[in-house]
């Protein structure tokens, strides 16, 4: 197993009063909890800084809308409701709070990855457990279910409906970061001129659905393992594997289960800030960092953009990169890890 399981509760049964408590401080804090990383190398003014809130023991809390808050809704004219900062935590009352509803047509067609709409006959999902092939369980916790639909544990977004998200609830997705140190033509690594840190590449895609620079992720197929969806979304969207001929798939395979099969570390796990979410759909993720120490592997895979990639390339990575959704925050807990560079200011560079 790549990581731990969601929040430990505590054994025993619990009062229904102490659940309910418990999660509405969850929801309060407005938070994604994930995996603390390593600390060892880091002060405890810095740490605090780069995580602001602390609870549940081992694991943290931080997090705010800003990206699911957006206008339009990502491929469409839909505006959503405006949400004041001070109204977004459901714990805030709002009764004049009257978000839009909107599902995408695409989703509203019925493909295999997406759910029928609530009240559609025979459709009874089991909501906080695993349904079936489909994992209805947030990497979060228990969410709230109001009115038969989840809601969103991290606040209001200002539109209900699934929008362009294919489930009720968690959509669970897998972000592979694979990086390698930047090296000169002589092979040694390259440190950066103020930090006098290593510098740290990652393997980068730019979406075409929106043009950001994203790390090459993609959904968990039902009954899939993390393992294989990272796997099988870098070769998609990094590789362009769906285009491969069968010699050629196999040849890749072989050069990249050396990378995928050695030692990794789960980034993050939990809650995404992502333009597509919903009071009623929203992302999670679990981040998975991959390191060709020696460059050896990386050095002669040949990158091209598949599936839902425009471009594929190797991106220095600094505090200066803009990327999809939450993925800054996750390269940045990587270079942590790492040693590497971040940033030229000794202040924000912990």
């Amino acid at each position: 197993a790549v990581a731990a399981g969601p929040m430990p509760l505590p054994a025993g049964p619990l009062p229904r009063v102490v659940v309910v408590l418990s999660f509405s401080v969850l929801l309060s804090a407005r938070g994604a909890a994930q995996r603390r990383p390593a600390r060892s190398n880091l002060s405890a003014s810095c740490w605090s800084r780069l995580h602001p809130v602390n609870m549940f023991n081992s694991y943290n809390v931080k997090f705010h809308h800003r990206k699911a808050l957006t206008s339009p809704y990502p491929g469409s004219h839909i505006e959503r409701c405006q949400v004041p900062e001070d109204k977004v935590g459901w714990l805030t009352e709002w009764e004049d709070y009257s978000p839009v509803e909107y599902t995408a047509k695409s989703v509203l067609a019925g493909p295999n990855w997406a759910d029928p709409q609530i009240n559609d006959e025979g459709f009874s999902p089991k909501f906080n457990e695993r349904d079936g092939e489909v994992e209805r369980k947030s990497l979060n916790g228990l969410y709230v279910v109001e009115n038969g639909r989840p809601r969103n544990p991290a606040g209001r977004t200002g539109l209900i409906g699934r929008g362009l998200l294919g489930r009720w609830g968690p959509n669970h997705a897998a972000d592979p970061v694979v990086t390698r140190w930047k090296r000169d033509g002589s092979g040694n690594k390259v440190a950066h001129p103020v930090s006098g840190k290593n510098i740290l590449q990652f393997i980068a895609i730019k979406r075409r659905d929106c043009g950001e620079w994203a790390i090459p992720g993609g959904m968990v197929d039902p009954g899939e393992k993390i393992t294989a969806t990272l796997k099988r979304e870098f070769e998609e969207e990094a590789l362009n594997s769906l285009q491969k001929s069968p010699e050629e798939k196999a040849k890749l395979e072989k050069q990249l289960q050396k990378l995928f099969s050695q030692e990794h570390f789960v980034v993050y796990r939990g809650y995404v800030d992502d333009p597509r979410n919903t009071d009623n759909a929203w992302m999670e993720t679990e981040a998975v960092n991959y390191h060709d120490e020696t460059g050896e592997t990386m050095d002669n895979l040949p990158l091209e953009a598949g599936d839902d990639a425009g471009v594929v390339k190797w991106v220095d990575i600094s505090e200066k990169l803009e990327l999809y959704a939450s993925h800054s925050y996750f390269i940045k807990l990587v270079t942590e890890k790492r040693g590497a560079h971040w940033s030229e200011d000794p202040e924000s560079e912990c």
